[in-house]
């Protein structure tokens, strides 16, 4: 593939960010399909995507693909992608339609080095090839430049994707050695920092994270740990990209950033947390002292609150829910549904832009968090809590926050896990309930037998 101007790479190297190729896709319906075969093999780009909800989406090839950097890489990217699909001709299912998947990276100065090499300040794909299942049914959608091309691709794949038996969840890697980028000791003058900052007035919230690199056993692979992972956390999104080069970034995460159809726009925040309990007793006594903590609650209204206050110049509608609790394997947060209706016809690049980073994953003010961060933190934090998701022609779109997510790189895989630091913060405390968000993905990595 060629990139062009720096900033889009179009399908076969025929098109620039200024003259964008045409695209045709076609669809057909599948009876059943593995997702596994579709991801099989890394000669090329692969995206997958699968919500709470029963979504499930998988794609490999590049179609088109769209790169930017800098401050306005989110209306960059819309810019480039309006151009692609301006010049779209779609025959199929509305559920098959093609759509462009990628995310962001946490701060918008991001340099794509080890172990984020091949991942862009923002950097989307159309995929040549994408399976869809929702409630309906399940499709498959060749895209191509020509009628005749797209055709020919999609009668290939229906045959080979129906053709194969279903794949197992495979097995673990195991892990053989792991290392902080973080010790105790560091995180307890960073918190320190932190609430320092806090304490003269300069910070209300920030969130710090770390990372944990993983040497396995044997080298990982991530499609069917996506599957186990399924069984795990239902409730949570899956979501993987790996481009031609470098390595694969995935993940599980709890929190919706922004879905949007239309008008219609769905975030919650999430944000204030405590273990699961060994018995349904110790569950609830967690909750109840989660409901009644003051650090916990204050923590979560300010993801509230900045949400809606970024939310309200663009809706004529805006409902926040009661607060509920989100319930994981290991884990249960305070969560808050939020929903709109826009004023105006709004891209979700939009929304995406407006709400990145929410304090869950940044601070309060944002200005000042993002200081704190690149302060403290020891290591760059790529696309780890940023958006990632899709959007399409229409302008619409989800992205969840990418949390509970890695890296994998050959032989090891690179997690990371943050923690909402406020006035009275305990570093040992927030140590812990970082180590707490590990467990996702390193428990799936590790064999049963050390987990």
């Amino acid at each position: 593939m060629d990139r062009s101007s720096g900033e889009s790479r179009l399908a076969g190297g025929t098109g620039s960010a200024d003259r964008a190729v045409e695209l045709v896709s076609r669809s057909r319906e599948l009876e059943d399909v593995s997702f596994q075969e579709v991801l099989d093999g890394v000669a090329e780009p692969r995206v997958r995507w699968a919500t709470p909800a029963g979504v499930e989406i998988a794609g490999r090839g590049v179609a088109a693909q769209f790169t930017a950097d800098g401050p306005d890489r989110f209306d960059r990217i819309r810019t480039q992608a309006t151009r692609v699909f301006d010049r779209l001709s779609h025959e199929g299912p509305e559920q098959a339609r093609p759509r462009a998947f990628g995310g962001f990276s946490f701060h918008d100065g991001h340099n794509p080095e080890a172990p984020w090499t091949g991942f862009d300040a923002a950097s989307f794909v159309v995929p040549r090839v994408l399976v869809v299942r929702t409630d309906d049914g399940t499709w498959v959608t060749a895209i191509a430049n020509r009628p005749d091309e797209a055709v020919g691709r999609l009668e290939r794949w229906h045959e080979r994707l129906a053709a194969l038996p279903t794949r197992g969840t495979g097995t673990t890697p195991g892990v053989a050695a792991t290392e902080r980028t973080t010790s105790s000791d560091a995180w307890a003058r960073q918190v320190e920092t932190a609430l320092e900052r806090i304490a003269d007035g300069r910070l209300t919230k920030v969130v710090l994270a770390q990372s944990l690199s993983v040497d396995l056993e044997t080298p990982v692979d991530v499609p069917p740990m996506l599957e186990r992972l399924r069984s795990q956390y239902p409730n949570c999104y899956r979501f993987l990209v790996g481009y031609e080069v470098g390595g694969t970034f995935f993940g599980a995460p709890p929190e919706r950033l922004v879905s949007k159809r239309g008008d219609r726009v769905e975030t919650e925040a999430l944000a204030g947390s405590v273990p699961r309990g060994e018995t349904l007793a110790e569950d609830e006594a967690h909750v109840e002292r989660m409901r009644g903590d003051a650090k916990l609650q204050h923590e979560h209204e300010l993801v509230v609150d900045a949400i809606r206050e970024q939310l309200d110049p663009l809706a004529q509608e805006l409902v926040v829910s009661e607060q509920t609790i989100r319930r994981l394997a290991t884990i249960q947060h305070l969560q808050t549904p939020i929903e709109a209706t826009l004023a105006d016809d709004h891209h979700v690049l939009e929304i995406v832009e407006a709400l990145h980073p929410t304090p869950a994953v940044g601070g309060v003010p944002p200005d000042a968090a993002w200081e704190t961060i690149r302060d403290t933190e020891t290591f760059d934090r790529g696309w780890y809590a940023a958006p990632v998701g899709w959007f399409d022609a229409a302008g619409d779109g989800e992205f969840a926050v990418a949390l509970r997510s890695g890296v994998a790189t050959d032989g090891t895989v690179t997690l990371f896990a943050g923690n909402g630091i406020v006035a009275d913060s305990d570093p040992t405390e927030e140590w812990d309930e970082v180590q707490l968000k590990f467990r996702p993905i390193l428990d799936e990595l590790r064999s049963p037998r050390h987990r």
